[in-house]
């Protein structure tokens, strides 16, 4: 415990609270964005092609997998060359089953497909290993249901559970991280629908290299507020991985906008409880520039995120927790005014 506030508070970034410490985070950001405005690209309109077109984004060190889509009848070798290739490393491997796991990956009725998805989900581990990943993120666009009465809750958690023991189990040298989505086109209900679920769900499976990936753009199509999402998970210690976007705030909705354009403030909260809960992750930028140059657009996320965290580290200085103890909204405001204003 320390910091200038209530709770759990291990400032990073090597500078006192409120200095312009250089970030000390490292960025990822979708590589499947790469694919978008191929006529701004003359390299191979492939996987291992939209690893050099990453190459070019300034500030850009991680790329992140989908597994099995991306690395899909390539050689770890090879995939190692690309990377050095292009100056960059890998950051983590995620998990997009197929769409024959349409009625469940983890969950699936048949017992065959659920030990199918598990042996998927532990391959893309050994993926993770062999290209010197440190994360194993799993998002699952089938686990879920769609109608009242359709599926058992208690067993559909418990296949859950079930599922990532034998993963983390396989793996205990791999973060393992639930990404969870509240709904999808694919699962109207997700099983595991919020925040507060997902903790629920880490404490069930009671590994130690189990936890959480928060998704902006799923907790706001969650009703929740991202930076509440992380102080709850990052408090616990669950706190693996962030995926950063933005979108305009309807449930069930998710626009994968540029990072803070639509809700600045929500952005610099985000920052700010990052910092109190001591996150040591990787960032990723999982947002669809479908008109936008995605190196452009990248390179920008990575900007706007050192903005946002050198001024969440000034507001300690200037006695934001001072506001915060007494719920001063305006206080806050008003102290976010000044800091605008010199």
């Amino acid at each position: 415990a320390g910091g200038d506030g209530d709770g759990a508070s291990r400032l990073r970034g090597g500078g006192a609270p409120g200095t312009d410490a250089p970030c000390p985070l490292e960025f990822a950001s979708r590589l499947n964005s790469m694919k978008d405005r191929p006529e701004l690209w003359a390299g191979e309109q492939s996987p291992l092609g939209w690893v050099a077109r990453q190459g070019q984004v300034a500030g850009l060190g991680l790329v992140d997998f989908n597994f099995p889509q991306h690395l899909d009848g390539l050689d770890v070798q090879r995939v190692r060359d690309a990377l050095a290739g292009a100056g960059l490393r890998a950051g983590a491997i995620c998990l997009r089953y197929p769409k024959r796991m349409q009625a469940g990956a983890m969950t699936h009725p048949d017992e065959r497909v659920r030990a199918e998805a598990v042996a998927m989900t532990i391959a893309a581990g050994e993926w993770a290993k062999a290209l010197g990943a440190k994360e194993l993120v799993v998002w699952s666009a089938y686990d879920g249901y769609d109608y009242s009465l359709q599926v058992d809750y208690a067993q559909l958690w418990q296949r859950v559970v079930d599922g990532f023991r034998a993963v983390c189990d396989a793996h205990p040298e791999l973060k393992v991280s639930l990404e969870f989505k509240p709904t999808d086109e694919n699962t109207r209900f997700f099983a595991v629908p919020s925040t507060g679920a997902a903790l629920l769900l880490v404490r069930d499976i009671d590994r130690p290299n189990m936890g959480l990936t928060l998704d902006l753009g799923h907790c706001l199509a969650a009703g929740e507020n991202p930076a509440q999402s992380v102080a709850m998970v990052g408090g616990a210690g669950k706190l693996f991985g962030v995926q950063l976007n933005d979108g305009y705030q309807r449930l069930g909705a998710e626009d994968g906008l540029i990072f803070g354009s639509v809700h600045p403030s929500m952005a610099l909260e985000l920052c700010f409880w990052l910092q109190q809960v001591g996150f040591d992750g990787h960032v990723y930028f999982d947002t669809f520039p479908r008109n936008e140059d995605p190196v452009r657009e990248a390179a920008y996320n990575i900007r706007a995120f050192k903005r946002l965290w050198a001024k969440a580290h000034r507001l300690r200085a200037e006695g934001v927790s001072t506001h915060m103890r007494a719920h001063d909204a305006l206080g806050v405001l008003e102290l976010l005014e000044r800091m605008e204003g010199e």
